[in-house]
This record gives C-alpha cells, structure tokens and sequence, in this order.
C-alpha cells in the first residue's frame, strides 16, 4: 500500500534538476501552480548533451501502443490534451504508417494491435502526402496524433517557465539532498547513481534536407527489424530514426546509418539525393520494464524512466506530481514510495 510521506506544503518552493522535456514540463506545470520553480540544468542553453536533443518527438501514443504496455497509452493520451492546452500551437496533423507490398504482414500485424486510425488507399495517401502520390496502395492514418520538433520546443518551453515566473540556472547541478524545499530530480540517465537498475537504450538518428519532398507529418515505414519513421522538421530537413539499441555509448554504427538511410530511400528515391546534415544518439534511460517512475521519498521525487516515450509522456508525468504535491492524489501504477 502506498504510504503518503508528504512535507511540502502545496505553495512550497521546487526545484527541477534537469532541464530536459521531463524536467521542463514539471517546472512549467509547478510555475503555473504558482510555485517559486527554479529549474537547474548543468549544461548550457543550447542542451546539445541532453537526449532530449536526439529525441523524435513524435505525440504518437496510439502507434506506440504497438510496443507498449497499456500504461504508456492512457499517460500518452492525457498529454496530448496538455499539449494542447499548454503549447496550442503544437502541429497535430496526425501520423501515417505505410509499407510496402514485402512487409504485408507486418502492416496487418501492425493494425491489428493498435486502434485510432482509419484505412486509406492509393488516392487517400496522396490527398494527405503529395509527394507519396502512387508509391504506396494503402495507409493507417492515426488523425489525432502530432509531433513537435524537439530542439524547437524545448526553448520555448523554457520560455513559457520564465513567463510563469519560473527561473532557469543553466550550468548548474545541486545535490538534491542540499536543496530546501521539494526537489524534483530529472536527470535521466545521470540518476544512475540513485538508481542503479536504469538502463539507457540508444535511440541512432540521421537528420537530412532536400526540397524535393515535403511531409506535413510523421510517416512509419514497416521493416523486418523495426518500424522505422520519418519526421518532417523546418526548413526542408527530416529526421530519420528509430533504433533502439541495448548498448550504452552514443556512437552510430554503419549498419544502423544504412538502415535508417535506405528506409528514407524506400519511402521515396529523392531521399537519394537528400543531403545529409547531421548523424547522432542519446541514451534514453529506461527501467527493466521500460515504464516510467516517479520515486517519492518525503520531499524529493525523481522522475524518469521515459524510455523512448519522453515527449510523450512528461506533461502527464508532470500533472501527477503536481497532483500529489498539491493534494496528495496518488497514481499506483507510476508512483512509488521510497
């Protein structure tokens, strides 16, 4: 049985550590409570060491439901309402899952444990993606899904902290143990030290530009190993991604630039001549069964575990800790005391 341990009274001031998406959306959604937030990051502005920076950040909770267990849909679910409500100009023009005749199987595997979607054919595909006019005979469309550009939203999240009357402390890592007050601790993968059961998982991305295409939302391409996705972002680039890797380092392997790449290819040949802009990974920290935790002991809780899900999952992670801090509302599937 969960025990309430609270001593933080609801007009407390908090302290975020980590300034990533899980650490910003529980500093934007403390501010807009009217708590005096201060939110620490130990990197600078540009959060290039962040995995944050590497993410897809794809608002996808009914395809990933696919892979996921039923916790991640329900929490994906209520973040898009947040998004909304928080970031309205969030695009949400929905996702769009295609393969090719190869890969039948799998598309229908694919249908068949996911739900949100409508069946279109040829024509339909073509109204919603010009540029794939005639390369694919039928698509799932997930209508409600959307997509954000992570290196675009997270300053302006940080954006919307200051505006509430959040402060940022960039270059700057406290010790929770030194704070007075609540302290949430988002450090991802780096709370190792207070968790030793977290993993992280590589997630390998390519990031190419062309002029040739135009995509208004993500696009699933079903494949023997993964389906791997590609993301529209601003000035005709696209971010290619999907691997999920059980190794803990941040190189990209030739195998893995070659599957990413040929996908792109095989969702349309301009990607050919596409040029390449940048190649990386983040470690994204996970838990032996891939779910999120937020950990309470008294006045510190530490928020990780979001796995590939973090754009998804954090403003819905951010109301429940709000929602206990504030009036000791408890979520067991999530929370657990320390």
């Amino acid at each position: 049985m969960f025990q309430d341990t609270r001593e933080t009274r609801g007009d407390s001031p908090v302290a975020v550590i980590g300034a990533g998406i899980a650490g910003a959306w529980q500093a934007l959604l403390f501010a807009k409570a009217g708590h005096a937030v201060t939110l620490h990051e130990r990197g600078d502005d540009a959060m290039a060491q962040a995995t944050s920076h590497w993410a897809g950040g794809m608002l996808a909770p009914w395809c990933e439901s696919e892979v996921s267990e039923p916790l991640v849909t329900r929490l994906g679910l209520r973040s898009l309402a947040l998004w909304r409500e928080h970031v309205p100009d969030t695009p949400f023009n929905g996702s769009l899952v295609v393969a090719h005749p190869r890969d039948r199987s799998d598309f229908e595997r694919f249908a068949r444990m996911t739900s949100g979607y409508q069946r279109i054919q040829g024509a339909g595909v073509s109204e919603l993606e010009p540029s794939l006019d005639g390369r694919f005979r039928e698509a799932l469309f997930f209508p409600d899904e959307g997509h954000v550009e992570p290196r675009r939203v997270l300053p302006e999240l940080h954006a919307r902290i200051r505006a509430a009357g959040g402060q940022i402390e960039f270059g700057s890592a406290p010790e929770a143990a030194d704070i007075k007050g609540l302290a949430i601790d988002c450090r991802g993968f780096a709370a190792r030290d207070r968790f030793p059961d977290l993993r992280g998982v590589k997630g390998e991305m390519v990031i190419v530009e062309t002029d040739e295409i135009v995509l208004a939302r993500p696009v699933r391409l079903m494949h023997p190993r993964w389906p791997l996705y590609i993301i529209p972002r601003e000035n005709h680039r696209f971010m290619i991604g999907a691997t999920s890797i059980e190794r803990e380092d941040n190189g990209v392997s030739v195998r893995s630039a070659l599957e990413l790449l040929s996908a792109a290819y095989a969702v349309h040949p301009a990607f050919g001549e596409a040029r390449i802009v940048e190649i990386g990974a983040g470690l994204r920290p996970a838990f032996p069964d891939n779910l999120p935790r937020i950990a309470i002991d008294k006045n510190r809780i530490a928020v990780n575990g979001l796995f590939r899900h973090g754009f998804l999952l954090a403003p819905a992670l951010a109301e429940l800790t709000l929602g206990y801090v504030a009036r000791g509302e408890i979520d067991n599937e999530v929370m657990q005391c320390g």
